[in-house]
């Protein structure tokens, strides 16, 4: 639950319901049979693809596009699962303008790709919304796998698993599978209950076993994992938040990003949900933009974005930085946290501005001030590490095949250090390690 500093402007009911629930209406609504016919049509069904290179599943996109043109949307639907079974939440999040859509021949003829992730969220919304599971599992193989974090990842490997006919049990810490695509994404990006539509959909294949509030180091320890499972698949996610290590940030008014947007995800009614009058948001990737655009559509009236770098290296794209500005969002670039100020006088923070120097990122000595109600954190999370894999730079290791330190224990997502933070990565990891399984499991 967002707190503000002591005598801040905090609260909740700032927009009506009815205001709320329109500020977070799908943020493109999804296409209709004629719109789709119309956008596969500019496809040019290019041989060896560009935009099939770019993306991280490999889905063949000229494939599923000729399919949706020619009034098969539930083939083109099923060409997308068979390399990602979560395409339907990745042509809602995907940051497909720096994917598959920016390597469209289109878009380098005309600045303007073919709409490749409208049309992907048609096909997988048609053939999700079909009573047949499309997929039937291989006989039973006899094998058990415990996939550990039922996220992106987990999820992919866990379907994977369960098509070749193993036995898996999926677990998680919190009470609801899906990790970041339920806890952890922008309300305004996935409405309507889609996360869970989507884990049930995975699910639909049998053979995977949910057990939620199951924590690595808690209720499970990876020695019993290994003794009474054929194999061990991570994908825990990053569950720390760094810290900004600047005086104050243990000031009540200071919270972690992640926690307000899984808070407002939660929320049966989000215009409930306290927000702050003045909102900073420290940070530059994809929560940052989250919390701060969520917080202005709960009626935030000041909402700032502060990064230590320049616009290009936010982690967050071009088009979600621009979307943030659009709702009104400002964001600072080359400054840095020195202190949460919360006194009678004033709250807030104070920043230094940077610059980039010889030896790096380096402070002016110049400050300056930015009152608010509320802070919040989005400057990257953290490996809880487990013990056993070996871990390099805050990320388990693994191999090309995603075999960690520890023989019989794979990984991959967030928590491993290859590729980048992107569901779509998760998703192509998640499956790639489930082969790798398969194979070391019938050699």
């Amino acid at each position: 639950m967002t707190r503000g500093f002591e005598g801040a402007d905090v609260k909740a009911g700032r927009l009506t319901s009815e205001q709320v629930a329109a500020n977070f209406g799908d943020l493109h609504p999804p296409l209709d049979g004629h719109e789709a016919a119309v956008a596969a049509d500019r496809c040019y069904f290019c041989h060896d693809a560009p935009c099939v290179t770019a993306c991280p599943t490999g889905i063949d996109i000229p494939m599923f596009i000729r399919q949706i043109a020619a009034g098969n949307p539930d083939g083109a639907g099923k060409t997308i699962f068979d390399q990602n079974i979560l395409g339907g939440m990745c042509a809602r999040v995907c940051p497909t303008e720096t994917l598959c859509e920016e390597a469209c021949v289109r878009e380098a003829a005309e600045g303007k790709p073919v709409e490749i992730g409208r049309l992907q969220r048609f096909a997988t919304d048609h053939l999700m919304a079909e009573s047949v599971h499309p997929y039937t599992p291989a006989a039973e193989t006899g094998r058990r796998i415990a996939v550990v974090g039922a996220g992106p990842a987990g999820l992919a490997c866990a379907h994977r698993l369960a098509l070749h006919g193993h036995a898996v049990t999926l677990f998680d810490a919190k009470p609801k599978a899906g990790g970041l695509n339920e806890y952890g994404i922008a309300a305004y990006k996935t409405p309507g209950g889609f996360a869970q539509a989507e884990v049930d959909f995975v699910l639909d294949i049998g053979n995977i076993d949910v057990e939620t509030g199951r924590m690595l180091g808690r209720d499970l320890s990876l020695d019993d994992l290994k003794r009474d499972y054929d194999a061990v698949f991570l994908s825990i996610g990053l569950a720390g938040v760094n810290a900004l290590q600047s005086p104050g940030e243990d000031l009540v008014g200071v919270g972690d990003a992640v926690d307000f947007i899984a808070d407002l995800r939660g929320a049966a009614d989000p215009s409930a949900l306290p927000v702050g009058r003045r909102v900073v948001v420290i940070g530059g990737g994809m929560t940052a933009i989250d919390a701060a655009v969520q917080s202005k559509l709960l009626g935030a009236e000041d909402v700032t974005i502060v990064y230590r770098r320049g616009q290009e290296s936010m982690n967050a794209s071009r088009f979600e930085q621009d979307l943030a500005q659009t709702r009104g969002v400002r964001i600072k670039h080359w400054a840095r946290p020195v202190r949460v100020v919360a006194d009678e006088d004033r709250r807030g923070v104070e920043f230094e501005y940077t610059r980039a120097g010889a030896g790096g990122l380096e402070g002016t000595g110049e400050t300056f001030f930015v009152p608010a109600d509320v802070v919040l954190k989005a400057i990257g999370q953290t490996l809880e590490a487990p013990d056993g894999p070996a871990v390099e730079r805050g990320r388990i290791v693994v191999d090309a095949e995603y075999r960690t330190s520890v023989d019989g224990v794979w990984a991959g997502g967030d928590c491993v250090a290859a590729g980048e933070d992107l569901t779509v990565t998760a998703v192509a990891q998640g499956r790639d390690a489930a082969e790798s399984i398969h194979r070391a499991l019938t050699a």
